[in-house]
Order: C-alpha cells, then structure tokens, then sequence
C-alpha cells in the first residue's frame, strides 16, 4: 500500500536508513543521508540557482509558486495519506496540513505583486531618498516531523517570490513527505519552464552533517522548527556568523476559562487542542486554568469526553488520536506523569494501548493532570496528549501564571467578560506571540504571523510582512541637483 502510495510521486527512495510508520511500525522506505561533500555540492548549486532566481521579476517568480499550489491541489488526498502514515496524525489533519501548503502559496502569490519599499522625506534639497528590498539568499529550512510539510511550505513559498533558492532538511523520522512534496514541485518548475534546476533541494542528513547548513556563511537566513535545545545549539551557532535566524520553538501553551465562559465551547476547543496530533502540535494545549467557580464541572464533562476519545489507526475515519511519533515520545509522557504525580498531582488517563494489536508503535490515551500549582514539570513541554489543569480565584493570578511559563507561543482565554477579553489582550495582558479569544491556541491561520516570545524564539512564520525575513533591506538616496548639500547641515571645505 505504502509503496504505491510513494508511486503516485514518482519517487522510490532507497538505502541503508529504514523510515518506519507510526502507525503500526512497519517499514514505508529506506533512504540514504547526504555526506558532508553532497551537502557542500548542494550549497554551493543553491548559491548558483539563488544568482539566477533573484534576477527573474517578483510576479514571474509567484507564478512559479501559483503552479506548485495547483500540483498541490490535484495531489492534496495523496500527499495527506502520506503525511498520516509517515507522522502518525489523522487523515482530517493530515489533509488540513496540505491545505496549509495551498493556503500558503496563495497567500505568497499575491505578495509577490506587494514585495514594496517607502519613498522617504530626505532633508536634502533635490534628493530622494528610498527604501529597497532584495532577495537575501539562500535559505535553509529545517522542518519538525510533527508538522513535516506545511512548516516547509510556509518558508518556502515566500523564500522564492522573493527570489531567494532553498535548502529543505526535513526530520529524519518524516524525509518521505519530504521527497514527495519536491517532487511535486519538481512537476511545477517543469511546467514552468525557466527555473533553476538547484531552487530547492532536500538534504537528507544526521544532525552532524545538518550542523553545515546553520554554519556557512553562504545561507544567509536559517528557518528552524524545533525544541527550544535545538534552538540554544542553532541560534548562537546562526548569530555567530552574523546571520538571520527565524526560530520556532517550544509552546507550553495555556488557556483561561473564566466563570462567564460558554462552557461547551470551551469543552470543544480544549479536547482538540489538547489532544489533537496525539498532543503534538507546537500549539497543543497543556495548562489550563479553571475558575473555581466552574471547575468541578469543566473537569467532570472534560473527563467524560476523554473515556469517549477513539484512539486508533489514525487512517480510520472515526479516529481521533493516533500514534505518538515513536517509543521515546512514550517514555517521555510516561516520565512526566511520574513526576507529576511526585509533585502532588491527581492523574487521570495516561498508559500506553493497543499494545497487542501494534506491538511497533506507540499508542496512548490522554491524559489529565490535576495539579495543586504549576509545579517544576508544568513549566516543561513534554510534547505528548498531557493537559495540567489548575484551579484559580484571581484573575490577575491567573494572568500571572499563565504568563509565568518560560515558553510564549500562544495563549487563549474562554470569556463573554469584555474587560477580561481585553486585559488579555493588552500590553499587560498575555505574553504570548499569539493571543486568542474563545477559541483555542491551535489551528493558526496563515493570514497572521504565527511565533512566539521567551523561549519560543522569536521568530515569526507568514502573516502581513512576513516578506521581509526572506530579503535585505537597502537605503537608497539620489541627488538629482547639481549642488552636493551634506547631511545633517555639515559644512566641509568651500
């Protein structure tokens, strides 16, 4: 099944690296990692095709990208199949992962026609004076195996508008949607016509030979999903070079439901944030922080929800949890559990099912934490279905605590309290790169910027002058006159 699944993209990957499905374990395909001279060979192609790509017009350039979104189209239920086998997550999930990608290409087509720059006031008489922007470079793309294909694609999409080539590490544990994502794109550039051969290239690689990619000079720009370790290694690694990261990486993200609240929209948008992609999502929800005057009901109807939960093959129309990515993706919700309860918390659900019929994977049920605070493991993200739950009377306690967290992606809060919606909003409000009222902290649009602060990086993916990541700023001044007056009244010489 798999192996015609990969047919459909034409490709038929091999080597010694087996790539296993989280499904059920089984082998899907084997590749082979680049070696140190490949990935030299693949920057320096990419220079080369950066050279020639940054002279093509901008608008020339989205009609490249207008013609990958409709191979995306043709190919959205093929490419999200896979994206379910080789990630884990459901087939609803894994379709809405590639509408991200269409979405995203869209949105990118349209900028490239709005790639503008500011004509400013020069204190000059008979100057101008103007703000350019050009294509930065070449830009690595390292990409997560929890979202494998829409991370790409939100950098990628906007990297060649604006006239920049592209180097794609995907996550060792997802390389097969990887290959056949550029394959797709393979498809698009031929139909286009005049793209350089070198515009995107996958480097398949160990994190050793991928430490080549933060570390040349040659890439001026480093987009990073990953673990906020990854980014401690990277960031520094990226600055040390004077380059330009953009860096997307732990959540621990939280919710507020105060006594006003709309209480099963509340139940909704916690059960899918919390367990959706088996808790994997860089936005899943993991504190909550409950009213005492509503929490003993919030917490009876959230656990009744959970005993419901179908987890399962996650190709199964009725599935709503699937795998974890793998065996240490257990342990470590396993772990976490312990520790919780070792700081005074009350565990429901957690352990592992479905052992005997997929011995290969990892299969879990959600779990609940109630805890007395937030404890030293609730200010940790274990990336796996685990919600903390906690009590609060204050909401400026709450606010507090919500914001306590070294992490800052994204927040939310369940009110119909005009004044609380907007101190949560405010600048004393929610810390977070992502704010969001009656609705949960995952599911981002690609309209509006998607990062976040603290821990999270810093950087920011898509949204309004998402553009500007992706190019370098230059400031130009014309003296049409035939006097040279100096800046700021300087007098030198007659």
């Amino acid at each position: 099944m798999h192996t015609d699944l990969l047919a459909e993209f034409g490709i038929a990957p091999a080597g010694p690296n087996v790539v296993r499905s989280p499904i059920d374990g089984a082998e899907i395909g084997r590749i082979a990692y680049d070696d140190a001279a490949a990935i030299a060979a693949k920057i320096a192609a990419s220079v080369a095709a950066f050279r020639q790509w940054r002279e093509v017009p901008a608008p020339k350039r989205g009609e490249l990208v207008r013609l990958f979104g409709e191979e995306l189209r043709v190919n959205k239920a093929a490419l999200g199949r896979l994206v379910t086998v080789e990630n884990g997550k459901i087939l609803q999930e894994g379709l809405g992962e590639v509408q991200e990608m269409i979405d995203i290409c869209d949105f990118a087509v349209g900028l490239s026609r709005q790639l503008y720059g500011l004509t400013i006031a020069s204190e000059r008489p008979g100057h101008r004076m103007m703000e350019t922007w050009h294509p930065a470079g070449p830009v690595a793309v390292i990409s997560a195996f929890n979202f494998p294909v829409a991370v790409w694609a939100w950098n990628a999409a906007l990297a060649f508008v604006c006239g920049d080539s592209v180097l794609w590490k995907p996550s060792k544990k997802t390389p097969l949607t990887a290959l056949a994502t550029q394959a797709l794109f393979a498809r698009a550039a031929a139909k286009f016509g005049e793209a350089p051969a070198a515009l995107s290239q996958i480097v398949l690689a160990t994190r050793e030979a991928g430490d080549l990619l933060t570390k040349d000079p040659r890439i001026p720009v480093v987009s990073a999903t990953g673990s906020t370790a990854m980014g401690r290694v990277l960031g520094p690694a990226v600055a040390a070079r004077f380059g330009k990261s953009i860096l997307e990486l732990g959540g621990n993200n939280a919710m507020i439901v105060c006594p006003s609240a709309k209480l099963d929209l509340a139940e909704r948008a916690i059960l899918f944030a919390a367990v959706g992609t088996a808790g994997q999502r860089c936005t899943s929800l993991r504190r909550l922080f409950v009213h005492d005057s509503i929490y003993d009901k919030l917490l009876a109807a959230l656990k009744l929800h959970y005993g419901k939960l179908a987890i399962g093959d996650p190709l199964a129309k009725t599935t709503l949890v699937g795998p974890l990515i793998d065996r240490a993706a257990f342990e470590a919700m396993e772990h976490a559990l312990a520790q919780a309860v070792r700081e005074g918390g009350k565990v429901t659900g957690g352990g592992r099912v479905l052992e005997a019929e997929y011995p290969g994977a990892a299969y879990v049920r959600p779990a609940i934490a109630e805890m007395p605070k937030q404890t030293p493991i609730v200010m940790q993200e274990t990336f796996a279905p685990i919600l903390y739950v906690m009590r609060y009377r204050d909401f400026g306690e709450a606010l507090a605590a919500h914001n306590a967290a070294p992490q800052g992606l994204s927040s939310c809060i369940f009110t119909r309290d005009l004044q609380e919606a907007e101190r949560f909003l405010a600048a004393a409000g929610s810390d977070c790169g992502i704010a969001n009222v009656n609705i949960g902290p995952s599911g981002a649009e690609i309209g509006g910027a998607f990062g976040g602060e603290k821990e999270t990086g810093g950087g920011r993916e898509s949204g309004s002058d998402c553009w500007k990541a992706y190019m370098r700023r230059q400031t130009a001044t014309i003296n049409y006159s035939d006097a040279l007056p100096l800046a700021q009244g300087i007098e030198f010489g007659e």
